[in-house]
This record gives C-alpha cells, structure tokens and sequence, in this order.
C-alpha cells in the first residue's frame, strides 16, 4: 500500500515536472512571435537592449525545443546561461525604461532610445515588462526542471 502511494506521489510531480520545458519552449517560441511582429508588422525598431535580448531568446526556442525531442537531460545545462544572461538585460533595461537608472548611462544612444515608449497595454503592460516576464517564466521552468537522471 505505501509503494503504491509513493508511486502514486511521483508520477504526480513527475507529471508538474515533464511540463515545465513545454511552458519554457512555448514561452520563447511566443516572443520570438511577438518580437517579430512588433518589428515586422507594427513597424516598431528595437532599441539595443531589445538585439541583446532577441540574441539570448532566439536560440532557446531550438535549444529547448531539441532537448524536449531528444529527451535530453543535459538541456536545462544548455538553455540557463541564455536565460540568465537575458534575465540580466531584462532587468536592466525594466530598471532603465522605469526610471530607476538614469538615462545618461544607457547604452541607446543611436538610434531608438531603451526608454521610449512604443506600447503601453492597459496602463503598465510594455515591451520591456513582456521580456522581462518571458525571461522569468524561461528561467524559473529550467531551473525546477528536473530530468529523469536527476
């Protein structure tokens, strides 16, 4: 009986566990969606920060994408440098876009400013909060993400 709980139990988290990459690939794989059609529909340039976060988002939708096809236990490994690394821009350009750091240490200065506002969704909704969010929800699925090796 308490083998037929504890079975029970993990098939339960492993259930919660095996979904975590699928809400991580559909994360990046919509803002990669979203990125594309802001700039190639809406007509709306990306300042800096936006390039450095594409940069780090972009190759997690193939990154975590083959690692779910793979089943390979090691892709959590391959994705969390990205997700951190676009965490970090994230952050900074949020900090940046609200005010929070002053505008003559930014790294926009040609071209688009990191802190024009270009959307702004039901009063507090923007493209840096959508990135910021994306890279959040990316990082915390990889870092609970637990493989079967594990």
């Amino acid at each position: 009986m308490r083998t037929k709980i504890l079975k029970q139990n993990s098939s339960n988290i492993l259930t919660l566990n095996g979904i975590l990459p699928y809400i991580a690939w559909l994360t990046a794989s919509l803002s990669v969606v979203g990125s594309l059609f802001f700039s190639e529909i809406m007509h709306l340039p990306p300042c800096v920060l936006c390039w450095y976060q594409r940069i780090a988002i972009y190759p997690l939708v193939l990154i975590i994408g083959t690692g779910i096809i793979l089943r390979d236990a090691r892709m959590k490994w391959y994705a969390l440098p990205l997700c951190l690394i676009g965490l970090v821009i994230s952050s900074y350009h949020n900090l940046l876009y609200y005010g929070f750091i002053p505008e003559s240490i930014t790294p926009c200065s040609e071209g688009v400013p990191c802190n024009a506002v270009q959307i702004e969704w039901l009063g507090f909704i923007t493209i840096p909060l959508m990135g910021l969010a994306a890279f959040i929800v990316i990082t915390v699925c990889m870092l609970f993400y637990k493989s079967e090796e594990d």
